[in-house]
């Protein structure tokens, strides 16, 4: 498998990894709710406080939170693509020996960033953030406003998704010519699971409420993975990752498409 495909398969799976992250994986129901203009006092808890509990949604509500869902998909997933375009760009044509550079540039970031997701654990001042979503303006229509909040999450920091994401731009600047492909699969693998919740918000309630109780291993095992790809891409072995079956069939399935 090239390196340019094992990219784009491991962007897609970063960005998977990105939503799941205790950054974000226990906030969604609230913030596709709030996107949508749904207060979450606005739909009936059938089970009490359980964590198992769904949540009841009236029909054109739950049609709401998914378009607004999609709309706040396609805001970073534009933002992605036009980095992706900037990449490309820019370094498509650097010569050979600068690529190497780059690649071993690249992995040593990528090794930084999965080394701040482990030692984020025990130094709590690691942990800071910021969010360009704080502030921002809500407009008359609610569409409009979730492709915006879409368009500065992706431009956002947190303290977990903050080295996936560095990761996933670092993987694609070290292979400029497949850069597009590899940032609009983060986006993908990001957006995917974001329109999963909001087309089944209710069953998605409970499911992330179940989740989040394990969310204290995310840090360590994303980061091991991290240093581990840092030290793929460092090496110029990141071709390594294809060779999983797994891996393999996903590829193929992307071909096909």
């Amino acid at each position: 498998m090239a390196a340019a495909e094992t990219s784009v398969l491991v962007s897609a799976l970063a960005g998977a990894g990105s939503f799941f992250s205790p950054c974000i994986l226990p906030i969604v129901p609230a913030f596709v709710s709030y996107l949508s203009g749904t207060a979450l006092g606005e739909v009936r808890n059938q089970g009490g406080d359980s964590g198992g509990a769904q949540v009841s949604v009236k029909r054109m509500t739950r049609l709401n939170i998914f378009l607004n869902t999609v709309y706040f998909v396609l805001g970073f997933s534009l933002v992605f693509a036009v980095l992706g375009v900037i990449f490309n760009s820019v370094l498509a044509n650097i010569g050979t020996g600068f690529q190497g550079t780059l690649q071993s540039v690249g992995g040593a970031a990528i090794i930084a960033f999965g080394a701040y997701l482990i030692l984020s654990i025990k130094f709590r001042r690691l942990n800071f953030e910021r969010r360009m979503t704080r502030n921002m303006p809500r407009f008359k229509t609610s569409y409009l406003t979730s492709f915006v909040f879409g368009a500065a999450f992706a431009s956002g920091w947190t303290p977990c998704v903050g080295p996936i994401l560095g990761s996933t731009l670092t993987l694609a600047a070290t292979s400029p010519g497949a850069a597009y492909n590899s940032l609009l699969a983060y986006a993908l693998g990001l957006g995917v699971p974001f329109l999963v919740a909001g087309a089944f918000f209710s069953q998605a309630t409970g499911v992330i409420r179940r989740m989040a109780r394990h969310l204290k291993y995310f840090n360590p095992a994303m980061g091991g993975i991290l240093v581990v790809l840092g030290i793929l891409v460092f090496t110029n072995q990141l071709s390594v990752v294809g060779s999983f079956p797994l891996a393999g069939q996903i590829i193929n399935l992307e071909r096909g498409l």
